[in-house]
């Protein structure tokens, strides 16, 4: 998404107390937004259990949330009883877990996020044309176990800049990289300049493959961090791109950065010193989480709270086809905004 002119007012002035600089926009993107609410509407619709293969979104207080109602999180399809309702998670599956759910005669919800179903496609197209893939991610992340299993026989795991001399293709004149869709934008990039050295003819993918949501958060850390002392980011740490704007603040200038699930994680001994604190939060994080850290530093004496906004983000995603239909049928809203937005 286009980043829109900046609004906040200038921050390079000397503070004249203690401040947070609130990044804008932070928080739920389009894809986890669709995929809580898929939960939350299939509850509505079933009632409880309505069974969750993997965390629905990669964030404790949601998982612990939509337990309370009734989900239940399974780590495979095995575990759903036959005939129940099983939900894909936002990161995506690959087609053998789908097979594994047919033959159990579940009643299958996907809410993979649209952004990731689009590098599963690029994955089946490159393939189909017999190309090498580089896969840039991190090995083990459910996303690229998704996307690997679209084309196995042709997938190979990039994971990282330091990861490229291992790489091995059958034709250096037919390879094209594709990335997870939650990685920091300059490792990325690095990681593509180093293949290019050793293959020349590497093709780029049809389109960004890392998300605009990932990529305006972190476009909004790089705004704040030379202004703070400490950068606090609320999100997961199994929540890929929460930690990766950890380590982008402290890259760009931040002098320290934590990841925070909830305000009472926050040690007061990282205020010592500090008049500027920059606080953001990962594309699966409710924004209630963002709000109690604020009350939190208010507390502290950090009232003043200044929102920097390096772009705008407008983009909804329709519910899974499956659950529209029904809700149709229904006469129920098949649109909804999670109420932990």
């Amino acid at each position: 998404m286009t980043a829109q002119p900046e609004t906040i007012a200038s921050t390079t002035t000397a503070p004249t107390g203690k401040r947070v600089l609130l990044a804008a926009p932070r928080g739920y993107c389009a894809g986890v937004d669709r995929a809580v609410v898929a939960v939350e509407k299939a509850l509505d619709l079933y009632g409880p259990p309505v069974y969750v293969r993997k965390e629905i979104v990669h964030n404790k207080h949601v998982v612990q949330t939509l337990e309370r109602r009734g989900a239940i999180f399974v780590e495979e399809t095995d575990e759903v009883p036959e005939g129940e309702t099983v939900i894909f998670s936002a990161h995506g599956v690959a087609p053998v877990v789908h097979q594994e759910a047919a033959a159990r005669q579940l009643k299958t919800i996907d809410a993979t996020c649209p952004l990731v179903t689009k590098v599963h496609i690029e994955a089946k197209r490159f393939a189909a044309d017999d190309f090498d893939i580089l896969l840039i991610g991190h090995d083990g992340h459910e996303e690229v176990i998704g996307t690997s299993g679209e084309a196995p026989e042709h997938v190979t795991l990039v994971d990282g800049p330091d990861d490229v001399p291992n790489v091995v293709v059958r034709d250096p004149e037919k390879v094209v990289w594709l990335s997870q869709t939650t990685l920091s934008v300059d490792e990325t990039m690095e990681t593509v300049r180093r293949l290019r050295e050793r293959f020349p003819a590497l093709q780029d993918p049809p389109s960004d493959d890392i998300c605009y949501a990932t990529q305006n958060r972190q476009v909004a850390v790089k705004k704040l961090a030379p202004e703070v002392e400490l950068m606090i980011v609320v999100g997961s740490r199994n929540s890929s791109n929460s930690v990766r704007l950890v380590e982008v603040a402290i890259e760009h200038g931040a002098n320290a950065g934590y990841l925070v699930d909830y305000a009472d994680e926050i040690d007061e001994a990282w205020l010592e010193g500090v008049q500027s604190v920059g606080l953001t939060s990962g594309a699966s994080v409710p924004e209630v989480l963002v709000r109690d850290v604020l009350a939190w530093l208010a507390e502290r004496g950090y009232g003043e709270v200044q929102e920097v906004t390096t772009a705008e983000e407008s983009l909804v995603f329709s519910l899974p086809r499956e659950l529209r239909s029904e809700l149709k049928a229904r006469g129920l809203a098949t649109t909804g905004v999670s109420d932990r937005a």
